[in-house]
């Protein structure tokens, strides 16, 4: 795949943006974790977070995804305060997220476990399903195509009917990812999606997450370099828990803030 993606163009403004967190502080105990920090995700661009160990990266991600309740600040969805938001709310407000962890259940197989991310579509529900109730088996299969479509796109549809525990590393993580994208998300939050692949896999990640914005935004915590310069529209730093920089991948890698954060290493 091609690894000369132009990110230089500046899509126009649609609204409002679709994440946006305002002034946000996360105390732990004595720990600041987060100190007034802000960042806006504009529609159909990828957001990336960056900064040094300790910066403050996966507390932010944590405060996105609900994990984390913070002690000051706000967020809002598209101009609407989210207030207290919690994990299982974000498939309502047209939000999917991967992890770090992946999360996957291994005593199901992949298509399975792609399955549960489809719940947004789903109309019968749980109950439904298990009386058998008109229309439920008509429903399921929808969501199993669905499923497919998804394990397809990512090029592992080949692995439906296995688990997840029998697969390699970067297989496991297309699943994990697979899972968030059946949901047709309107917002995708991506936790290290580059962790532990190798560099041809890392670069289709990044022609996969950047053709990504023809429907859907991405706030992307990552720590490689190279692919967060190459796929971001736009770049918030971190560091002590504090933004230190925003801009684009050419303003950031710049930044004398930046440069002294990371002490002395090319960005």
């Amino acid at each position: 795949m091609s690894t000369d993606l132009d990110r230089s163009a500046v899509r126009p403004e649609q609204g409002a943006p679709d994440l946006e967190l305002s002034h946000v502080t996360v105390r732990f105990g004595g720990l600041v974790a987060l100190s007034d920090a802000s960042l806006s995700v504009r529609p159909r661009t990828v957001h990336g977070v960056i900064g040094p160990n300790g910066a403050g990266k996966t507390t932010l991600f944590n405060v996105a995804c609900g994990f984390v309740v913070p002690d000051e600040g706000t967020l809002r969805r598209r101009g609407e305060e989210l207030g207290r938001l919690r994990p299982h709310q974000l498939a309502g407000h047209g939000i999917a997220r991967t992890l770090q962890g992946l999360g996957l259940f291994d005593r199901v197989t992949v298509l399975e476990n792609v399955v549960t991310g489809a719940d947004r579509h789903a109309r019968t529900g749980f109950l439904g399903a298990m009386l058998a109730l008109p229309g439920s088996w008509r429903e399921e299969r929808a969501l199993r195509e669905r499923a497919m479509a998804a394990l397809d796109s990512l090029g592992i549809a080949h692995v439906a009917g296995l688990y997840p525990a029998s697969l390699p590393y970067p297989v496991r993580k297309r699943v994990a990812l697979a899972r968030a994208l059946v949901a047709e998300p309107e917002l995708l939050l991506l936790d290290e999606p580059a962790s532990g692949l190798s560099a041809d896999e890392m670069e289709e990640l990044g022609d996969l997450v950047a053709g990504l914005t023809d429907r859907m935004s991405v706030l992307l915590v990552e720590h490689h370099m190279d692919l967060v310069m190459r796929i971001c529209d736009e770049i918030t730093v971190l560091d002590f828990g504090r933004v230190i920089a925003h801009g684009s991948p050419d303003e950031v890698r710049h930044d004398p803030a930046v440069l002294a954060a990371y002490l002395g290493e090319e960005v």
